[in-house]
């Protein structure tokens, strides 16, 4: 999105989470939300607040798409605001955490499953199967997770991108998973904790090495013999 397109944007709506050109999207706590709307008289007040709720969490995609636009482009600096979160805080009504994760989820989504941003997949996904930025947003954090394999990171990824779990559900699967693995395979827990351990040493006795030769208090005899035991530990790492 440009940096022109992204100001008419915004100048077509004072609040950017109710902007009418995205496509209605749905997840299991919309259902929930429509449900009780269903039961209420539009007019009330409680009514206009399950109906704000809902727009909030069927438009995430397209408020985190907006969202990341002004913040890469710094627009909110041409509105008068001189931090990204103030902006957020105060025009939008939305916290610092929250707003950031936003952005997070989007460009996460953007960049590795870009599909799930498409009008086609929001025009026709079921309900219960449209991920929530919450839900994404851990996705996102399980793809960086080395105790994580491969094949169970693709159970996560389809239980958020096609199942529509929300975040709670997912943490606890995912925290289960990494569980078992270390039940499993005790062994080579212990040999990643001694590698790690190992390392650390390492990166100490280099930086001991340095101070060693630029201060040139010390002969070069000690300076090769902590060469010595650097290698001596690198290969110990299997």
């Amino acid at each position: 999105m440009s940096k022109a397109s992204a100001i008419k944007q915004y100048e077509g709506s004072k609040e950017v989470k109710g902007m009418k050109n995205m496509s209605e999207i749905k997840t299991k706590a919309i259902d929930n939300l429509e449900k009780k709307m269903d039961r209420m008289n539009a007019d009330e007040l409680r009514y206009q607040v399950l109906k704000n709720a809902k727009d909030f969490k069927s438009s995430w995609i397209g408020l985190g798409q907006i969202l990341y636009t002004v913040w890469k482009d710094k627009l909110y600096k041409d509105w008068g605001f001189t931090e990204f979160d103030s902006y957020t805080a105060k025009e939008i009504g939305i916290r610092k955490e929250t707003a950031f994760k936003l952005l997070r989820s989007y460009s996460f989504l953007e960049k590795d499953n870009p599909r799930y941003l498409t009008k086609d997949y929001s025009e026709n996904a079921k309900a219960r199967e449209v991920p929530t930025y919450e839900a994404v947003d851990v996705l996102r954090k399980a793809s960086n997770n080395k105790k994580l394999d491969r094949e169970d990171y693709a159970k996560i990824k389809k239980y958020v991108l096609e199942s529509g779990k929300d975040a709670g559900e997912v943490k606890k699967d995912l925290t289960q998973m990494i569980k078992q693995q270390t039940e499993l395979d005790p062994v080579e827990e212990r040999k990643k904790k001694r590698a790690l351990v190992l390392k650390r040493f390492i990166g100490t006795l280099k930086a001991i090495r340095t101070e060693i030769r630029a201060s040139h208090v010390l002969p070069e005899k000690v300076v090769k013999d902590v060469d010595r035991l650097i290698s001596e530990l690198e290969s110990e790492i299997e």
